[in-house]
């Protein structure tokens, strides 16, 4: 009796251990923290927030590098990773980056040909702001932040896209929104933009004549997902609810673990509709 017990117990374990194994998390993200310009203290924080986020929603795991060896298809060394062991890349970096011509060649390739997934955190679109073709990818560059750090009003295009749900359809958020140039809303799906008939709009630093002030967006990248937001400045951000869970979907999304629609369209009101 007591041998069929522990037997009963021993296949109990099996199939336990069998379960939480299936469980494991598939998807692999590397989280690039590198920065040759102006350094955010945030980063540090959300990198290791970003590696958590993970573990605890079982969705992906996380490699943290704060060098680009591992940006390239090329075999590496011992048991170095490459591009080709994951399933998408999160940028939190700033400035000329140290890459080879093969190098940006296979991040490109990476996304565009391999269906792969980018994320885009605040200062990715002011890194590599002389690599026109980094530019198209990531949806534009980086033009000031005419307000500084401020109670930014900001507007929520699309409630339907994965990580929108959390956020009522207007709120104020302090962070450091950037202004960005060579972008356009015909080929990204803006998520959030600010309001801009709460900005001060005389502030000599503002360009944009079109006063389309992306804060969020989503987009194709050939075969790949592409995902960018200026949120994150600010170190006590990353500890909001609603940033986490912003940022968790936006990375299942661009794994291809959730479908959502980035065809570009034009401004929405708060009320759904465009003009």
């Amino acid at each position: 009796m007591l041998r069929m017990i522990l037997l009963i117990l021993s296949a109990a374990f099996s199939i336990g251990c069998g379960a939480q194994t299936a469980a494991q998390p598939k998807k692999h993200l590397l989280v690039l923290g590198q920065e040759k310009g102006y350094r955010h203290e945030a980063v540090s924080h959300a990198i290791a927030t970003i590696e958590r986020l993970g573990r605890e929603t079982g969705s992906w795991t996380t490699t943290i590098r704060t060098d680009t060896e591992v940006l390239t298809k090329k075999k590496l060394e011992y048991n170095a990773k490459n591009l080709n062991d994951f399933d998408a890349v999160l940028f939190y970096t700033g400035g000329e980056l140290e890459m080879n011509p093969e190098q940006k060649a296979a991040l490109l390739s990476f996304v565009h040909d391999d269906a792969k997934g980018f994320i885009g955190v605040h200062s990715a679109t002011i890194t590599f702001t002389d690599w026109p073709e980094y530019g198209a990818m990531i949806g534009g560059y980086f033009d000031e932040h005419p307000w500084g750090t401020f109670d930014a009003p900001i507007v929520v295009e699309d409630a339907n896209f994965p990580g929108m749900q959390q956020w009522p359809k207007s709120f104020v958020l302090k962070d450091e929104i950037y202004q960005i140039k060579d972008f356009s809303r015909s080929k990204v799906r803006v998520l959030m933009r600010l309001d801009a008939a709460r900005l001060d709009l005389n502030n000599p630093r503002v360009h944009r004549k079109d006063l389309d002030f992306a804060v969020t967006w989503a987009k194709m990248y050939g075969k790949g997902r592409v995902y960018y937001s200026t949120l994150g400045h600010l170190e006590q951000n990353w500890d909001d609810p609603r940033i986490q869970k912003m940022y968790v979907e936006a990375i299942k999304w661009a794994m291809g673990l959730v479908d959502a629609d980035v065809t570009p369209r034009p401004v929405t009101d708060q009320s759904g509709n465009t003009h």
